[in-house]
This record gives structure tokens, sequence and C-alpha cells, in this order.
């Protein structure tokens, strides 16, 4: 199959904790992060959006691939809260990372696996030597009610990655789907905030849906999790990323260094790619990496890969994702409330 030829990360700088937002609401702070093992989480600045994290991971993608970009022959936008209604996000990138007009792009919709999605489009692609690589992107500025649950996570952030079949990094040696059609969480045409179905949310979407797409993959490789040095999955909180992982049969030694949630909370599209980015930064030749998004309404795709000794010729070309983690200015939630857009006129 194709690999992964350069990936990239982009996080905000700007971050509000959880306690400033439980003073607000008059919440318990500790409860909250305890519950959902989040600190703090990632804010948009006022010029931000997910066409300009889309286009910032793309560039340091690019960086670690050294490729030609007008060698890109595809460029997809998985994203829930792209800019525009109609208008795609993709020409937005295409253009920004100069590539050439000889390509197809697409803007992706599936809640929050809409990024992983975009990859397995590409891989098809490659494989099929329709083109020769391809930029799969997933990236959000995700949107929480003010008061509800949601707002505690929903933050932002992106990650990219170019796919190709020459010069690669770390190669997918298989993906699979699950995909069923589970209501857990929805937002129709004109609402500014999602709905959710609460603790429905994680039994029988979530945790359903990640563990199928895992299982699938253990099945039909003959693999289980004692055979991966990494295991990353889709993060809506702490607690949800912990209790799959020892669910499937991992360690926390095997996915601790994917879990960014407590510290940037969840980036919806984003959360999968930049826990994966998050793990190719620490990766060594020959570690194998079990990778699972979780996308509400609802489907997981799961993808088994390989790292190779290119990593370590690209790594330190483009930030990494610890660096925009610990790039970080606090904001007070009236700050945040401007920034997000939350103040309107009744």
């Amino acid at each position: 199959m194709a690999g992964i030829v350069g990936y990239g990360v982009y996080i905000p700088s700007y971050r509000i904790k959880v306690e400033e937002i439980a003073k607000v609401w008059g919440d318990d702070s500790n409860a909250i992060s305890k519950g959902l093992i989040v600190n703090e989480k990632s804010v948009p600045g006022p010029d931000e959006d997910t066409a300009t994290i889309a286009v910032e991971a793309s560039r340091h993608a690019l960086k670690r691939s050294m490729i030609n970009p007008k060698d890109i022959g595809a460029v997809y936008v998985g994203s829930e809260s792209h800019p525009y209604a109609v208008k795609p996000t993709a020409t937005i990138v295409s253009e920004s990372i100069e590539a050439a007009p000889n390509m197809t792009a697409a803007d992706l919709e599936f809640a929050c696996k809409a990024g992983t999605a975009g990859m397995q489009i590409v891989i098809g692609l490659v494989d099929s030597k329709m083109i020769k690589y391809g930029l799969a992107i997933g990236a959000d500025t995700s949107q929480g009610a003010p008061g509800d649950a949601l707002e505690y996570t929903a933050s932002a952030g992106g990650g990219a990655y170019i796919i190709g079949n020459k010069d690669t990094l770390a190669d997918f040696d298989y993906t699979c789907s699950f995909t069923t059609d589970t209501p857990d969480f929805y937002r129709r045409e004109g609402q500014s905030y999602p709905s959710h179905g609460g603790r429905f949310t994680g039994e029988p979407a979530f945790f359903k849906h990640v563990q199928g797409a895992a299982n699938r993959l253990f099945e039909e490789t003959e693999t289980s999790a004692k055979d991966y040095d990494y295991g990353v999955f889709h993060q809506p909180n702490g607690k949800f990323y912990l209790k799959v992982g020892k669910i499937l049969g991992f360690d926390n030694e095997q996915i601790k260094d994917g879990l960014l949630t407590p510290n940037i909370g969840n980036t919806y599209s984003g959360a999968t790619p930049l826990g994966l980015g998050s793990v190719l930064d620490k990766a060594q030749a020959g570690d194998k990496i079990l990778a699972v998004s979780y996308g509400s309404g609802a489907g997981s795709d799961a993808f088994a890969i390989t790292v190779n000794d290119k990593i370590d010729e690209r790594r330190d070309l483009a930030p990494k994702a610890e660096d925009f983690i610990n790039n970080k200015i606090y904001v007070d939630y009236s700050i945040y409330a401007k920034y997000k857009g939350k103040l309107r006129m009744a």
C-alpha cells in the first residue's frame, strides 16, 4: 500500500482553562477535569479558521515530504466547521501551497473522522496510480453551546498527511472501517451549535465503532494490541481514549504519546491526525502504530502503520506537536467568547 511521505500539524496558541469556563457557569471545575481528563483547550484566534489551520498543517507536511507541491494530484479537507457552506476549503489550501491546478479536490464531512476518510481516499488513488501524491487533512474549529458539556472540550487544530508510494517515512500496512447509522451527535443547517445524546455518545456510539474498526483490523491482519508499539484513537476526552485503549488491550506506555486532549481539548476532525502526528514525532524505524478515528453518525477508520528509517531524516524539518502544545497564551472567558463568536445580537 501507499505510505506517509510527509506529515504536519497545527494548533492555535490561545488556551482557556476548564476552571475558567466552570467559573462562568457555576460548575465544579475539579469534577469536570477529573471526569473528562481535560485541563484546558485550544481557542482559535480571530483570524483563524479551518482553512488557515489546514494551510499551516499542510505547509509543515510539505516541508517534511520534500516534494514539489505541483506533484500533488488530490487535496481533501475533512472538517465539520468549513468556513463556507458553499465554497470548498480544499481549493483555498491547494492555492496556498502552490499546487498545480491539474488535480482533484473536495471537502469531506463525517463529523470527527472526515480527515481519516480523506486519507483512505488518497491511499486508493495512489495505489491505483491515478495520482502520484495526495494531501489529506483533518481540521476543525469545533463548536459547543455556552454552558453545554461540549464547551469544556470543543477546541481547534488539525493535521495534514501527504501520501504517496515513493520515499515514504511510514507505510500503511492495512486499513478498514466500521460504520452504522447511529445518530449520537448532529447539527442541522443554520444551527450554530450541535446537539448530542449525552451518555449515548459513549455507548453504543464511540466505543462500539472504535472497537468495531480495531477488532476488524486485528482479525483481518491476524494481529493484536501486543503487536503494536503505539495505539492512537479519537479523543473526545481523555476518559474515553484511555478506556477504549484498555479495552483493546493496550497499556499506558503504548497510548500515552497520542493523548493530547488533556492539554488542547477535542479538535474533532483534527484529533486522530494530531495524535498520530505526535506519535510520529517520537516513533523509530520499525515501530508499528494502530490509529483509529471516530466520527459521530457514526463510523471509525482503522490503520496499521509501520514506520521506516526515513523518519529520522524528516522529523525535524517542521514543528512538532509538542512545540505547538507548549506555545500557549491563556485567555479569559470574555476573550474566548469574543474569538468564538458566542456574543450575538438577539
